[in-house]
């Protein structure tokens, strides 16, 4: 193999495989901000199949003000929420440039569960991976972990479209 083909497969390689994606990539990628961007990064990417979001859980989220004010919980919808979010990151991730002014829809979630309480304190560690892909549809699985134990999981469906 000659010194210009090693070139062409470490670039297909690191195509492949995103070993993170911080705050300000994940912020290019879908249009969510605060109080609703859920995510604080992606770790372990491999474009067009798993990535593990990371939603690092504090006392200063506008939603435990009400949720609960003596016993904090995250909701269960955004756990749900943050794992969708994941998901669109990889999607977008995926695709490059074509999805550049596209926006990844909800369609379905199945298959709900909550095993634990999320509390401050908590880092989930979301871990999605891609069931198949249909067009412009994508279904996922997802597992929410907290120091290694399933506090959540869903199976769920999205569509990426022009905004």
């Amino acid at each position: 193999m000659d010194q210009q083909e090693q070139p062409a497969s470490d670039e297909a390689a690191q195509k492949q495989n995103l070993e993170t994606c911080d705050i300000a990539r994940i912020m290019r990628a879908i249009p969510h901000r605060y109080p609703f961007l859920l995510i604080d990064r992606m770790v372990e990417m491999k474009l067009g199949e798993s990535a593990i979001g990371i939603k690092n859980v504090t006392i200063n989220e506008p939603f435990f003000q009400g949720h609960f004010p003596s016993h904090p919980v995250m909701p269960g919808v955004l756990i749900i929420e943050a794992m969708a979010q994941s998901a669109a990151v990889l999607v977008v991730e995926t695709l490059g440039p074509s999805a550049h002014g596209k926006i990844v829809y909800f369609m379905s979630i199945e298959n709900a569960k909550f095993r634990r309480p999320v509390v401050p304190g908590d880092q989930l560690r979301i871990h999605i991976n891609k069931d198949r892909q249909r067009g412009s549809v994508w279904k996922f699985n997802a597992v929410a972990r907290v120091d290694g134990a399933a506090v959540a999981e869903a199976s769920y469906a999205a569509m990426i479209m022009d905004r």
